[in-house]
Order: structure tokens, then sequence, then C-alpha cells
């Protein structure tokens, strides 16, 4: 039976929340992602995004929700990948270790350091067990060597969080993180042949005998994978609320653009076929809304990756088939830089990044009598009257 939500936290616990939208407003609508990090977190907003103001505890989801509604609605999409993936994965899989993680968590929680996060390699992908990305640990000193591709804030990090391989083979306990310095002898970063994400600063980064102390590995030799599987049912969460905010924004646009379109005596909203489309829009929309708001407690509170994998199956397909429907009814319009047709494009990292959709289903598939049993009416929560 789901649990219902995480155990009650009063949103006016940490002062200072209700800022949010004033500060992102003093900021310019070109301001960087390294702006618009820093403001959150000299303000004191990154740390309010997690429970008890710890990474490691878990995000609050209307938290979440919140700030990354707000980025989206101020902010190119590549902006909101930036802050996105540092709340939801990078700062806890910091959290909880000392020495210089504690020192790089710090930083980030003020907004003083961008951390990206390089999981994927060039060739393994979604594939983690099969990434070639090495690091040879010594009593002192580590060695890296590989090559992370897509990597979101490759280009503005001033760290880097590497998953890499400390043996060789696939069992879940050869993958370590390390934490390297951008600025390190054998760094090299390029930036990826997109144009799709301005903001993120998303592209490829080679260690090539990067030399590090030990002190830069980050938590116990083996429990990369492990950590990683844990944290990424928050990133997928955050996945699902971002992609309703920038759903809804699309649907308000989309709305309006039909209101005050002229057609016959009329508008385009008054076509019968019209109000139809946008309604399955809705209707979907409504959907991922309603399971979002069932998962949020238990991938926030136990880190469920079933629920995640369930919530990011549903994500993908919502995302694609709402903004497709805005594209068309949009008409010439969704071709302009801030039109449907080319949100569109850059939205199709909901089905693909943090796992593809096809990968999230088969997990899905095998909980299959777990969801089923979830679906049983004789768990509802019976009232009288």
């Amino acid at each position: 039976m789901p649990e219902a939500a995480l155990s009650p936290e009063p949103m006016v616990e940490l002062p200072g929340f209700d800022a949010l939208e004033k500060v992102l407003d003093e900021l310019a609508p070109a301001a960087s992602a390294r702006e618009i990090w820093a403001a959150l977190g000299q303000t004191g907003l990154i740390e309010q995004v997690y429970r008890h103001g710890s990474p490691g505890a878990g995000v609050i989801p209307a938290r979440l929700a919140r700030v990354l509604a707000a980025v989206d609605a101020r902010f190119p999409v590549g902006t909101t990948l930036s802050v996105c993936v540092q709340l939801a994965t990078v700062l806890p899989l910091l959290a909880g270790d000392d020495g210089r993680p504690a020192q790089t968590l710090r930083r980030a929680l003020g907004g003083a350091a961008i951390v990206g996060l390089a999981a994927t390699d060039v060739g393994s992908g979604s594939d983690l067990t099969a990434l070639e990305t090495e690091v040879a640990l010594g009593e002192r000193e580590i060695v890296l060597h590989g090559t992370k591709r897509w990597i979101t804030n490759a280009v503005t990090a001033d760290e880097f969080l590497v998953l890499a391989r400390h043996r060789s083979g696939r069992h879940f306990t050869n993958f370590t993180w390390v934490l390297v310095p951008a600025g390190t002898p054998g760094v090299s970063v390029r930036a990826a042949d997109s144009d799709l994400f301005h903001g993120s600063g998303v592209g490829d980064v080679t260690f090539d005998d990067v030399r590090l102390e030990r002190s830069c590995v980050v938590g116990r030799p083996g429990r990369g994978l492990a950590s990683f599987a844990r944290h990424i049912a928050t990133e997928r969460l955050a996945g699902a609320l971002w992609a309703l905010a920038l759903c809804r924004r699309t649907l308000e646009h989309t709305l309006r653009g039909l209101s005050v379109r002229s057609h016959q005596q009329g508008t385009l909203w008054d076509l019968d076929s019209v109000r139809q489309r946008f309604a399955a829009c809705l209707v979907d929309l409504r959907q991922l809304d309603a399971l979002a708001r069932e998962l949020s407690g238990r991938i926030a509170s136990r880190f469920d990756t079933s629920a995640a994998a369930l919530l990011k199956a549903a994500v993908g397909t919502t995302v694609d088939r709402v903004l497709a429907e805005c594209a068309q009814l949009q008409g010439a319009e969704g071709f302009t830089s801030t039109g449907a047709q080319r949100l569109r494009a850059q939205a199709a990292i909901f089905g693909i990044g943090g796992g593809t959709t096809e990968v999230v289903r088969s997990a899905v598939a095998d909980d299959a009598v777990v969801v089923l049993a979830e679906l049983d009416p004789s768990d509802w929560p019976c009232t009288a009257g």
C-alpha cells in the first residue's frame, strides 16, 4: 500500500522561502545559471529545499517543485536543467561525507560552487555498469582516466563529481565517486554540439591521467552505484515536478493564443475540435500531477526506486503528447524562438535523461505484481458518509 506523503514538515520552518520569486525577479532575464545558483544559495533557498536543511535527509517535494517552477517560468530550459541536476542529485550525493566533499557541499549550498555530475560515459550511456572511466586507488593518491559525455554544467563547473570504476567487471560494487576540481591538470572540457540547452553548460569532459589526493574519493569505495541508484529516484521526482511546471505554462500560453486568434465570427477556442484536443492535454497533465502527488512522499523519504521508475515512465510520454499538441495548436507561432516546436525538441530530454522511457518501463514491468496489488480497491481509505 503506497505511503501518502512525507512526515509533516511545515513550510514556515525555515524562514525566507517566500522570498523565492522576489529573489529571481531581481535577476536579469538573461542571467546565467551561475548567477541564478548564487542568488538561490546566498539567500538560503538551496538549503531550504531539503528536510531539516540537509541534502542527505531528502528533498521537500513542495519546495523543490516551487523552485523548479519559478526558475522555469523566468529562464531558459537549459538554465533550469543546470539547477535541477544539482538540487536533485549532486548535493545529496555529496552529503554524509567529511573532508573535501563536505567543504564542496557547503560551498554549493551557499551558491558559491557549481558541481557537474559526470556519470555517463561516451559509449555506455544509461548502462552505468559498462562505463570505462577508471580510477586507480592508491593509499595517498588516485589516478583518473576516461571521458564523460553530455554532462550538465560541464563548461561551467568548478568541480566534477565523477563516477568511475576501480576494478573491472559489471558488479555494482566495482564503482566509486571521485570529486575532481575542474582546473586539475589533465581535465579538459568541450561544449556539446547543440543549441537546444542554452545555459546548461552541457558538454563532454575528458580526464587524462588526472592525479588527485585520496581525500577526493567520495564515500566508501564500491558504494558508487548504490548511492547513485538511491538518489536517481530523487532526480526522477525532480524531473516530474519540472515537467508539470513546463507543461502547465505551455498550455496556459497556448490557451491565451487560441482565445485571441480570430476564426470566422469568433476565435479558435470556440472550435469544439480544438477544445477537445486541448482538454485531452489537461487530462494527461492532471493524471501526471496525481501520480506525482501520490508517489512524491515515497520517493523523497524512502528513496523508493520503484515508485520513481513508475513516475519517470509517465513523464516522458505525457510531456511529448502535451507539447506535440501545443505545437500544432500554436500554428506558425510554434516555430518562434519561444514556441512549442523548439520547446518540444528540448523537452525530449524528459524521455532520455535519467534513464530512457523504455528502460524505466522495464523496471516497472519487473514490479508488475506489486503495482497491480497497489491498485486493489480494498486499499482505498474508508470514510464515513
